[in-house]
């Protein structure tokens, strides 16, 4: 499994891989849209069979898209969702920025615990479901893993239930069979594209809202029934969705963009793709990254071939 965490390639290098990349040497591009994301993959909602696929099978950060991992083992263990949950200081430092507005000591039903995770990539309460697994955090980490081997997830690892650390990778390709598992479960697509929640707290007593991280759950012609966003910089911008596309429900995976709006704008380019087959185009920056993104890929893996061989 190769993961890239930092990588730095000659300038006659990156202008080769580019070139083998723009030219398509390393696969094709006429058969599916033109994307921002790095890594992609689309499937009809409840198929596993790609429609198209971009670097689909590459293992890489998925940042909060971990969440719905999170998601599908809490619904598949059972537990009691109205359980009051208590938010406790952590056992160990978070890998990443954990900023939260929710006061440590504080209680939420589990229910919503899992809401606020989903909708709006709560760090500390997907931290806090995990915590109050029966096995406790490593035992929950220890169920994802299980989890993504049971759903032939061969390309997927997890560390940590909240997507703060890059250690989290899988591939577009697996994240289409989460999202198929996930979709199994009509709480997490309801929790996922809730748009907004004041959720109340006791213990103290008060209460916080919360806003979705993806604007198109807001569009009723999307018709979004699957949603999970997810960013590191390691990471890039990431979009797990299930909406209406083409009058069928289909599942778009969008790994490692460069700016806020790219993953909504790929969306929108595989849409117009399925209905008219137009690739369409991509501004030159968000382009320009995503070609230097594979370009480091290409070269890192040429490197560990070669280093193989001697």
């Amino acid at each position: 499994m190769l993961l890239i965490r930092q990588f730095i390639i000659s300038p006659l290098l990156l202008t080769v891989v580019l070139s083998l990349v723009a030219t398509g040497s390393y696969g094709a591009v006429a058969d599916r849209p033109a994307l921002a994301s790095v890594n992609a993959a689309a499937a009809i909602a409840g198929d596993d069979t790609l429609l198209f696929g971009k670097n689909a099978e590459r293992p890489v950060p998925i940042a909060s898209i971990t969440k719905l991992m999170t998601a599908l083992v809490v619904v598949e263990s059972g537990l009691d969702m109205s359980e009051w949950l208590t938010f406790e200081e952590r056992h160990l430092p978070a890998a990443a920025n954990a900023w939260t507005r929710i006061r440590v000591g504080s209680q939420l039903q589990r229910r919503d615990v899992l809401r606020i995770a989903l909708m709006s990539s709560e760090n500390f309460a997907a931290y806090t479901l995990a915590r109050s697994f029966p096995g406790g955090f490593d035992g929950f980490v220890v169920a994802m893993n299980a989890k993504a081997r049971s759903l032939g997830m061969n390309n997927t690892r997890f560390v940590d239930p909240t997507g703060l650390s890059i250690e989290n990778v899988s591939s577009a390709a697996d994240l289409v069979r989460l999202a198929n598992a996930a979709m199994a479960h009509p709480v997490i697509g309801e929790f996922s594209t809730t748009g907004y929640y004041r959720a109340q707290f006791r213990g103290p007593r008060y209460s916080l809202s919360f806003g979705n991280t993806n604007a198109l759950v807001h569009r009723e012609s999307w018709g979004v029934g699957l949603s999970k966003t997810g960013y590191l910089s390691d990471a890039g911008r990431c979009l797990i969705m299930v909406s209406d596309m083409d009058e069928k429900p289909v599942i778009t995976v969008l790994l490692d963009s460069l700016g806020t709006r790219s993953p909504m704008g790929d969306a929108g380019r595989i849409k117009r793709w399925l209905a008219t087959g137009e690739p369409g185009s991509v501004a030159a920056a968000a382009k320009r990254y995503e070609q230097e993104k594979n370009a480091a890929w290409v070269a890192a893996e040429q490197g560990q071939t070669a280093r193989a061989t001697q």
